[in-house]
C-alpha cells in the first residue's frame, strides 16, 4: 500500500527545480502512507512529475520501487494498491514475450498497461488500485480508480496545471493552489457526515469516482468515463436472479467458493497479514476462512470498551477461541479515544463525521504493532442486507399507508417512555439497547414519508434539512434524488443496498478504514469487495440475504457451518462509541468552545440558534450526539485548516 502524487503542467510555467520542489513537498505529505521508501519521476520538457510513498508489502527489494517505468522506457506508473490476479497475468505476459525483472504486481500491471492498453488491462485486474500512468510517446496520463472504490484518488485543475493525489493533503502541497470551501458540499456534508463524490469539501478539487478513468491528454482537459458500471452490474444480476433461478444449495456453493478465493488471494504477502476481528458475522466469518487456508496460525485483532453497551470485545474473544487464532485485544480507555478527537482532521483531511472511525483507529494502531496486512469484513453489511434499515424500511413502508400512521409516529418520538422501548425491542430484537430510543425516532420519520426516494434519504440522514442548517448553500443532488431509479430496480430493498454499494460504502466506509489504517502504514484488505463476490451478491434473490428477522442469511448459513450459532445470535451492535455520554461528560468543554455562538456567527456558515438549541436539548438529555457530531467535526476540521477561503 502506498501514496501517490503528480504534477501534470502543460504550460511550462513550472520550472524543472519548482517542479522537483513540489512533487517532493506533495510526497512528504504522505509519508505515513507509505514509510518504507519514497520516488519521483520528473520529465521538465513536458512539465510531467511523479512521486511515490512505498509501503513494502511484496517484492520488497528495490525491484519494487516506484515510480516505475516499463521495459520499453515508454511508460511510467505510480500506483497504490494490491492486484490480487497479478500472478495469472503474468504468466500471460511472458507468454507473450514479456520478460520482468522482479516480481511485484506494480511490475505487472506497468507491463500490462503497455501490451495490452489501459481500457484491456482495467478489465483483468482483481484487486484495489488507484494509479497515473504517464505514456511519454502520446503524451497521455492515464489515471484510475478501482471498481468499489477500496482506494482513494484526488484530483485539480488549478490555473492550467493537473494535480493529484491520494490524499488532499497532497494537493495542499501545491503552492499555487489557494483553496475555497464549497459551501454546496457542506450542505451535503451536513446530511451525510460525508462529502459525496464526486465532490470534495473545496471547490474545484474532485474524487476521481469508483469505477472510473480519467484520461489527460497534455495541453487538453480531463476525459472521465466508467470502465465498471454498478447499475449494470445490478440489472445484470437481477436478470439471471429472475431467469434462471437457482437452488440455494448451489448459489450457496457459489459464494463459498468465492469467498474462499477472496480470502486466499488476499493472504499473500511478503510480511505478516492479520484480520480484525469483532465477533460480528462478517469479521467471523472472514477469520474463519483464513484459518482454513493459512499455513500459519492466524492472528486476530480487536478494541473493546469499559461500556458493555459498545463493548464486543468479548464475543470476538469468544469466537478467536473457538477458531484457534491467536487474538490480541484492547481495552481502551475514554481517553485514549478522546485524544485521538483532535487528530481526525488531520487525517481525513475534509470533514468526516462517521465517529466508528475512533475505534477504527484503535483497532488500526492495536494491529499494526503486529501485522503490515489485515483483512477486514466492510462490504458485507451492504452486499449481504446486514443493516437495520433494510428490515424495518420494510415495515415502515407497510405501516405508513395504515390511518394510525400519524399517531403511531407521535407514540415512537416519545422513545423515553419504557413501554415504547419495549415493544420495539419486540418489533427489532436487533436493535442494540443503547440505539434505540434513537433509532425509534427515526422509524417515527419514516412513517411520515410519501416516497420510497425519501424514507431511504430520510434514513441516512444526520440533519434533513440541510439549507436551514448552511447560510448561501444549495445541497448537491446525488443519486438519491434520482427517481429514475425505480423504473430499473423497482424492489425498495434491492435500491437501497445499491444507493449503498455506489454512496455509502465508498464514501463512507471505506474513506473510514483507508486513513484509519494508512495512518499507522496498515494495509487493510477486503475479500466481501472483491468485485467477483460482489457480482455474485446481486445473483442472489433477497430472501437469501433477509429472511424474515434474519440479516445476512447466506453470510450466516456459511459460518454456521464453522462457529457455532450459539456464539453469534446477539443483537447487531455496529462499531460505534458511547458519543452522546461523551458529549455531556469529558468533551463537552471541547465541545461547547466549538459550538460557541460568537464563533458560529463570525465563520457564517451554520445557523447559530439552531446548533445552540440542539447542544442545549443534548445536554438536557436528548439523545443528539450524532447530529452535533457532525457539526463538531467539521468545526474541528476548520479550525485545522485556517487558510481555507470561506
Amino acid at each position: 500500500m502506498c501514496g501517490i502524487a503528480g504534477v501534470v503542467d502543460p504550460t511550462h510555467r513550472l520550472s524543472e527545480e519548482t517542479l522537483q520542489r513540489t512533487i517532493v513537498k506533495m510526497t512528504d505529505t504522505l509519508e505515513h502512507r507509505g514509510p518504507d521508501s519514497h520516488g519521483t519521476w520528473i520529465a521538465p520538457d513536458k512539465g510531467v512529475a511523479l512521486g511515490h510513498r512505498r509501503l513494502a508489502i511484496r517484492e520488497l527489494s528495490p525491484l519494487g520501487h516506484q515510480p516505475m517505468v516499463s521495459a520499453s522506457g515508454r511508460y511510467v506508473l505510480v500506483y497504490n494498491g494490491e492486484i490480487y490476479s497479478y500472478a495469472d497475468m503474468a504468466q500471460e505476459l511472458e507468454s507473450a514475450g514479456v520478460s520482468f525483472r522482479g516480481s511485484s504486481d506494480t511490475e505487472v500491471l506497468l507491463e500490462a498497461c503497455a501490451t495490452w492498453g489501459v481500457p484491456k488491462t482495467l478489465a483483468r485486474l482483481i484487486g484495489m488500485f488507484a494509479f497515473a500512468l504517464f505514456d511519454q510517446q502520446d503524451n497521455v496520463l492515464w489515471c484510475a480508480r478501482d471498481r468499489i472504490g477500496i482506494k482513494p484518488f484526488y484530483w485539480t485543475m488549478q490555473n492550467g496545471v493537473f494535480l493529484f493525489g491520494s490524499e488532499i493533503k497532497a494537493l495542499c502541497a501545491y503552492d499555487g493552489w489557494h483553496p475555497a470551501l464549497d459551501r454546496d458540499a457542506v450542505a451535503s456534508f451536513t446530511r451525510f457526515g460525508y462529502v459525496p463524490a464526486p465532490r470534495t469539501i473545496y471547490k474545484d478539487v474532485y474524487k476521481l469516482e469508483p469505477g472510473h478513468l480519467l484520461k489527460l491528454p497534455l495541453g487538453g482537459e480531463p476525459e472521465i468515463a466508467p470502465f465498471w458500471v454498478a447499475q449494470d452490474v445490478v440489472l445484470q444480476g437481477l436478470s439471471e436472479r429472475k431467469a434462471q433461478p437457482k437452488r440455494e444449495e448451489e448459489l450457496l456453493e457459489e459464494l463459498e467458493a468465492l469467498l474462499q478465493e477472496a480470502v486466499r488471494c488476499r493472504l499473500v504477502a511478503d510480511v505478516p497479514v492479520g484480520a480484525f476481528l469483532s465477533g460480528g458475522i462478517d469479521s467471523s466469518l472472514i477469520a474463519a476462512l483464513m484459518v482454513e487456508q493459512s499455513a500459519t496460525t492466524v492472528r486476530t485483532f480487536s478494541i473493546g470498551f469499559a461500556d458493555q453497551e459498545y463493548n464486543e470485545a468479548p464475543y470476538a474473544a469468544s469466537v478467536a477461541r473457538h477458531l484457534g487464532t491467536q487474538h490480541t485485544e484492547l481495552y481502551a480507555e475514554a481517553a485514549d479515544a478522546l485524544r485521538l478527537v483532535e487528530e481526525l482532521p488531520r487525517w481525513y483531511d475534509e470533514p468526516f463525521s462517521d465517529s466508528s472511525q475512533i475505534p477504527t483507529m484503535l483497532v488500526c494502531a492495536l494491529s499494526r504493532e503486529h501485522v503490515t496486512v489485515a483483512l477486514s469484513g466492510d462490504g458485507g453489511d451492504e452486499l449481504f442486507a446486514g443493516y437495520n434499515r433494510y428490515q424495518w424500511a420494510k415495515h415502515c413502508r407497510t405501516l405508513s399507508h395504515l390511518p394510525c400512521a400519524s399517531s403511531l409516529a407521535h407514540l415512537l418520538r416519545s422513545g423515553a417512555c419504557g413501554q415504547v422501548c419495549r415493544l420495539g425491542t419486540r418489533a427489532f430484537p436487533r436493535f442494540s439497547p443503547a440505539q434505540l430510543p434513537h433509532k425509534l425516532r427515526k422509524v417515527a420519520d419514516v412513517l411520515e414519508l410519501p416516497e420510497e426516494e425519501a424514507i431511504y434519504r430520510d434514513i441516512v440522514s444526520l440533519w434533513k434539512r440541510p439549507e436551514l442548517l448552511v447560510s448561501r448553500a444549495s445541497e448537491i443532488q446525488t443519486l438519491l434524488w434520482d427517481k429514475s431509479l425505480k423504473e430499473h430496480i423497482p424492489d425498495f430493498c434491492d435500491r437501497m443496498q445499491f444507493l449503498d454499494l455506489r454512496t455509502y460504502l465508498p464514501d463512507d466506509i471505506l474513506t473510514k478504514v483507508d486513513r484509519a489504517s494508512m495512518r499507522v502504514a496498515l494495509e487493510a484488505r477486503v475479500p466481501f469487495l472483491d468485485h467477483r463476490v460482489v457480482e455474485c451478491s446481486w445473483r442472489l434473490p433477497f430472501s437469501m440475504k433477509l429472511r424474515h428477522q434474519t440479516t445476512k442469511w447466506a453470510l450466516r448459513a456459511l459460518l454456521y457451518q464453522r462457529v457455532p450459532k450459539a456464539l453469534m445470535d446477539r443483537p447487531k451492535m455496529g462499531f460505534g462509541i458511547p458519543l452522546h455520554a461523551w458529549l455531556r461528560g469529558p468533551l463537552r468543554s471541547w465541545a461547547d468552545s466549538l459550538l460557541d455562538e460568537k464563533l458560529l456567527q463570525q465563520q457564517g456558515i451554520f445557523d447559530p440558534s439552531l446548533v445552540r438549541t440542539t447542544w442545549t436539548a443534548h445536554l438536557d438529555g436528548r439523545d443528539e450526539g450524532y447530529r452535533l457530531w457532525n457539526i463538531l467535526t467539521f468545526q474541528s476540521w476548520l479550525q485545522e485548516h485556517p487558510h481555507v477561503s470561506l
